[in-house]
């Protein structure tokens, strides 16, 4: 009997995919377990995996094609049966349901016309001059028409971010194609750096205007969305304090002499969010249209920058771990992030979230609230500066936080109460360990 593969949800706000690279053809043998190809989502590329054993009957779309949530995208079943029949039973289903636009541009009505593709053996090479040995399986992973090194787009990405050369690579994917897992297996040495390699080059004059297009990635078309309807549909604004820091600064030091997990001044920053959101539930609420959502707990996202864009994993019940814990885990899920290998339980769920630009030199900014959180709060860098201490002027190290509000939950002396008791626990952080 055959088995229809659709397009999963793989995240909350998920509403197509699109297929990064088939891993598998059709004709091949599937077991389940198998991985039959890498899906861009709005937060990551993962892995579809078959739950079927069988045979890959039909692909419906191409590599870079996208797919609505639930939409056909491939067939398995037993050798030699009629995927024609199944597919007109699908496109019959669909059109008996919706006849609307969005039924009109899935890949059912694109294949009209299908064509089953029966496996056949492979085709016998062409007759050379004289005979040559067979390539040892250990040699370069390279096509025969076009001399490129056959992988998919994931297992480029983190090859090039750990220095190895895919030619070192034997692929153990389709017909000698390197996937995730030969990269993460792999023993070698790593290859010179990027920057050792590039050669330098002084930079071309054009004497035509020119550009490149690039095509939206899902997380970016997310970003998009989401965000702008946050801008749009919560009236946001702002409050910013100033933090005095000489204390935290020693104090971080101090417990960093005896922490075998460095302590970063986020990590202190997170704490301290979690324990003012206890004495402040409304910053730790949602708006819900028709109802207020008080949390009682404190899950605090983490914006995390990626090449895509952005990841806000989730530091759940923040206020419950200590300062170690919680600086092992922020560098766990910031190192899975930019792999690529978050899991929808990742990012979901949080209360409240934290954007920290401080390391990049940023001294002051506003941060979009993200849904359905009430509050953001944005860290800028600690400045060195002078300040007045007991009526004379002297170096001080300040640090500005940017609180963004959504007024529909929190008026501005909620929002200044809130920043009040941050400021107090930051500026003597021998509080949070209370």
């Amino acid at each position: 009997m055959a088995e229809i593969i659709r397009m999963p949800k793989m995240s909350d706000t998920m509403e197509e995919g699109v297929i990064a690279s088939w891993l598998k053809k059709v004709g091949d043998e599937i077991k389940s377990g198998d991985i039959l190809a890498e899906v861009e989502t709005d937060k990551a590329t993962m892995e579809l995996e078959s739950y079927d054993d069988g045979v890959l009957l039909h692909i419906g779309v191409k590599d870079g094609d996208s797919v609505p949530v639930d939409g056909v995208i491939a067939i398995i079943g037993e050798k030699g049966e009629d995927v024609n029949e199944i597919l007109k039973d699908i496109e019959n289903d669909t059109s008996s349901v919706d006849n609307s636009e969005e039924v009109n541009e899935t890949p059912i009505e694109k294949e009209i016309e299908v064509k089953v593709e029966t496996p056949a053996p492979a085709p016998a090479p062409a007759p050379a001059p004289a005979p040559a040995p067979a390539p040892a399986p250990e040699e370069k992973n390279i096509s025969s028409n076009d001399e490129r090194i056959k992988a998919s787009p994931l297992a480029k990405k983190l090859a090039d971010e750990k220095g190895i050369d895919l030619s070192n690579i034997s692929g153990s994917g389709d017909g000698g194609r390197i996937i995730r897992k030969d990269i993460e297996e792999y023993k070698g040495i790593p290859a010179k750096t990027a920057e050792v390699q590039k050669e330098i080059k002084l930079p071309q004059i054009h004497s035509e205007e020119s550009f490149e297009e690039i095509p939206v990635t899902q997380m970016r078309k997310t970003i998009s969305k989401r965000l702008a309807e946050s801008k749009f549909s919560a009236p946001h604004f702002y409050l910013t304090m100033e933090i005095d820091m000489d204390n935290c600064i020693e104090g971080r030091k101090k417990i960093n002499e005896s922490s075998e997990v460095k302590i970063s001044f986020n990590d202190i920053i997170l704490k301290a969010c979690a324990v003012a959101l206890r004495k402040h539930p409304m910053v730790n609420s949602s708006y819900l249209t028709d109802k207020i959502r008080i949390n009682h707990h404190v899950h605090i996202g983490v914006a995390v920058a990626v090449d895509e864009g952005l990841l806000v994993p989730v530091i759940r019940f923040a206020d419950n771990k200590s300062l170690s814990h919680i600086s092992a885990e922020v560098k766990s899920l910031a190192k899975r992030a930019k792999d690529k290998q978050l899991q929808p339980s990742d990012w979901e769920g949080n209360t409240f979230t934290i954007s920290n630009l401080g390391m990049f030199g940023i001294s002051e900014f506003t941060a979009i609230i993200n849904p359905n959180d009430s509050c953001i709060l944005a860290v800028g860098g600690i400045k060195s500066t002078p300040v007045v201490k007991n009526g004379e002027i002297v170096p001080g190290n300040i640090m500005k936080l940017t609180l963004s509000c959504d007024h529909r939950l929190v008026d501005g002396a909620t929002g200044a109460a809130f920043l009040q008791t941050l400021k107090e626990l930051i500026e003597d952080p021998i509080k949070i360990l209370v």
